[in-house]
């Protein structure tokens, strides 16, 4: 059984019907125990950083992500669901859940001549396998911050919008991207079929 966290975000449904399209057997909970049963994790997010993480810790999924991450179950992280692997963010100066060692930063600091947020479809550069990805897959983004991780190995996926950033990571378990793969059509359902039929 697949767990999509609610943590009230914009994509939570489409996520939901992309992974049952490709006949993924799902849940949607903001229970903390049904996560902790879960056999993958799923942590969809559109939105604020610190709105998503106080969803996160006052319904005490945030210490369930932490515990199943821990044990190695399979996780799958969408646009914030990738931010809050980190220890934290720009966006409202906030703590993330600190899985991962890095932090989350404006996509492109200062004043720019690029559209901010980052809206639309670029080719992703392969540094490490991602299941169902290949080099130069076209996925869609929406976003305004990027993650840095503190270690580079950390890094599976990169794309460019002015600058080259972090479009993914994988690292053990963990799996997660900045795009959005139930907006990227073809791609993004292979993606999500990849990760759901996992052993």
């Amino acid at each position: 059984m697949i767990a999509i966290l609610d943590v009230c975000s914009g994509n939570l449904r489409s996520v939901e019907r992309a992974l049952a399209h490709v006949g993924a057997q799902v849940t949607v909970t903001r229970d903390p125990e049904v996560v902790r049963k879960a056999d993958k994790l799923v942590v969809p997010g559109q939105g604020a950083f610190g709105v998503f993480m106080r969803g996160l810790e006052e319904r005490g999924l945030g210490e369930a992500l932490r515990e199943q991450i821990g044990r190695g179950t399979p996780y799958l992280g969408i646009c914030l669901g990738l931010q809050v692997l980190f220890e934290h963010s720009e966006e409202g100066d906030c703590a993330g859940l600190g899985v991962l060692a890095g932090n989350v930063t404006r996509l492109v600091p200062g004043d720019t001549r690029l559209k901010i947020p980052h809206m639309g479809w670029n080719p992703v550069h392969i540094r490490q396998a991602v299941p169902g990805l290949a080099e130069g897959d076209h996925v869609y983004f929406v976003h305004s911050y990027r993650v840095v991780p503190a270690d580079p190995s950390d890094i599976a996926l990169e794309a460019t919008h002015g600058v080259t950033f972090c479009a993914g990571i994988r690292k053990g378990n963990l799996l997660a991207v900045q795009f959005h793969p139930e907006k990227s059509q073809a791609t993004g359902l292979r993606m999500l079929r990849e990760f759901a039929e996992a052993a």
